[in-house]
């Protein structure tokens, strides 16, 4: 898998380094940037908006708000009435951002102090507070002016990003502009796609302010988001002498009591997305039930480690975890996968006992954390995990060694020095069941032949897509397995 050809994510200090590259090494002026940006923004807001009765504008005192003032002056020279709200002291506005400024200024655009109560519910308000520059959480007037935008009611353009948004890690700094808009610049800031940008960000456009090609190529990306049907080319066609065995054979490893169900649905995902045969290691008690859900998944019983051996010398890759517990069966089932030295996909109560000390990462091995997981791996809070995402993904891949899948709104993946995003998905996954689904779908694609990371990239934006599919007749009661018949059309 080249991840060069999937679309580069980048921090709010990678964006300022492309910008200043554009103005310094490709002699572009920071004011003909800022103009482009304004550009942008009215057309997308004249082409959602096409006729508003007013345009308020709130800028900040950095270029944000330089492109606001520009923004501003399309609107006025256009006929619309126009009110630019100042939130900060003028006198604190410099560079091409004062220049951006006098410009409207000059041709008369109504600049006037941001007040309590200035905002009003017409029209499209267009936020050009803070961009990309925020450090900490929103103070002040900033504060003050951002809850009355999302108070107002009012259509709203957030230009490059909603004001109190963090670029790196897709955070609300203590209160952000709710937008139905984004226009993001130069480029896509990494934040935008991950935690929760999707309630904040509405529909996003880009421009790239034809910033020349060769400037993408003096700053590395930060972080690669996924397109699914560039990953669905590293699956080949069947060829007319095709058998199961070369499609590989998954082993699923967990139901301990009362939790059978978690391995029958790792199993029918690992066999609706093409493993050429899916054996299921679990409780004597749960056999029937799994032959009941699909005779196609071959069910063993086993009480302890000794008695999987068979299975597992019979398998390419394993999935543990789904139902496992974590009781001294789950133990010695744990332990004795490991030992096995076969690839695998550890997710759910096999993480728990990773981070338990039970048993060591080791190569072959892919990881699927939701954040309370990968908490408990890093020996810190779900609330750390989620603050940065990015790093924790980051972090735990240098720790275990393993692949790592880090689930949640804009899930990561790490490894092979690659952070990789996937923003498919909706709120209607968050129910019991997902996370055995992916383990199977990862574990299918292993057994097909996909290198980890690349099994890992293609399983998490099919387990989304799919996810997306069955959302579409309502999110509320999406149950698991509604992805399963999807996910097999989606591979076609």
């Amino acid at each position: 898998m080249d991840p060069s050809q999937f679309e580069a994510l980048y921090t709010a200090k990678q964006t300022r380094a492309l910008d200043r590259c554009a103005i310094e090494d490709h002699n572009i002026p920071g004011i003909t940037l800022m103009s482009r940006a304004a550009d942008a923004t009215f057309d997308s807001m004249i082409n959602h908006w096409p006729e508003p009765e007013l345009v308020q504008v709130l800028c900040g005192t950095g270029n944000n708000g330089g492109d606001g003032f520009l923004v501003a002056d399309l609107a006025h020279k256009r006929g619309i009435k126009t009110i630019v709200l100042q939130v900060g002291a003028s006198d604190k506005i410099s560079g091409d951002a004062l220049l951006a400024r006098n410009q409207a200024l000059a041709n008369g655009v109504d600049i006037q102090p941001f007040e309590d109560g200035a905002v009003l519910s017409l029209g499209v308000v267009v936020d050009a507070l803070l961009g990309t520059g925020v450090g900490g959480d929103v103070r002040g007037d900033y504060l003050e002016a951002i809850t009355e935008v999302n108070a107002a009611g009012a259509s709203v353009v957030a230009v490059d990003i909603p004001s109190g948004l963090c670029a790196d890690t897709g955070r609300v700094l203590g209160q952000a502009i709710k937008a139905d808009m984004t226009v993001t610049f130069i480029g896509l800031k990494r934040g935008l796609f991950a935690l929760e940008a999707m309630d904040y960000t509405g529909d996003l456009q880009f421009a790239d302010l034809s910033v020349p090609s060769e400037v993408y190529q003096q700053v590395p990306a930060d972080c690669r988001r996924l397109e699914l049907e560039l990953l669905l080319e590293e699956l080949r066609p069947r060829p007319a002498t095709a058998h199961k065995g070369m499609y590989g054979t998954v082993l699923v490893i967990g139901g301990d009591y009362g939790m059978a169900g978690a391995a029958a649905m790792a199993a029918e995902a690992a066999l609706r997305c093409g493993a050429g045969l899916v054996k299921v290691a679990t409780r004597p008690e749960h056999v029937s039930a799994l032959v009941a859900r699909a005779p196609e998944v071959m069910p063993l019983g086993v009480e302890s480690g000794d008695e999987l051996e068979s299975l597992l010398a019979s398998a390419d890759v394993l999935v543990v975890g789904p139902g496992l517990g974590q009781s001294p069966w789950s133990e010695y089932l744990l332990q004795a996968a490991v030992a096995s030295g076969k690839s695998m996909v550890l997710d759910a109560d096999g993480l728990n006992m990773l981070a338990g000390g039970k048993v060591k990462a080791r190569d072959g091995m892919i990881i699927t954390p939701h954040p309370g997981e990968a908490g408990r791996l890093l020996s810190c809070s779900t609330a750390e995990v989620q603050a940065d995402r990015f790093a924790a993904a980051r972090a735990l891949q240098q720790q275990t060694g393993a692949v790592v899948v880090l689930k949640g709104n804009g899930s990561l993946i790490a490894g092979d020095g690659q952070l990789l995003l996937s923003d498919y998905g909706n709120p209607g996954m968050a129910t019991g069941g997902m996370g055995d689904v992916l383990g199977g779908v990862i574990a299918s694609l292993l057994a097909q032949g996909l290198e980890p990371v690349a099994a890992s990239a293609l399983g998490v934006c099919l387990h989304g897509a799919a996810g997306d599919i069955a959302a579409e007749e309502g999110m509320r009661g999406l149950l698991a397995t509604d992805l399963i018949p999807r996910l097999r059309e989606l591979l076609g």
